[in-house]
């Protein structure tokens, strides 16, 4: 089964809270807009890993290229 903006959307909120989330594609790369609360304090480094973490083996196995923009609330706000 092909991964879709949606399926990336749902594996996403599955493994973090995310106040706002967006997530565009055409099957092969994918670009996302997260915004969460776990992200505040943490370096740009720390929250990839807390998309990776949430999208587990995924990252490998079904998505070939993810391009992240992870932002705190405020930052979204901002």
């Amino acid at each position: 089964m092909a991964t879709t903006p949606e399926r990336i959307h749902s594996y996403i909120t599955a493994g973090l809270a995310c106040t706002h989330l967006e997530v565009d594609g055409d099957g092969q790369h994918f670009t996302a807009v997260i915004v969460s609360d776990a992200f505040v304090g943490k370096r740009l480094i720390q929250r990839h890993q807390l998309v990776y973490a949430a999208l587990g083996d995924r990252m490998r196995e079904e998505i070939h290229a993810l391009s992240m923009k992870t932002l705190t609330p405020d930052e979204y706000q901002g």
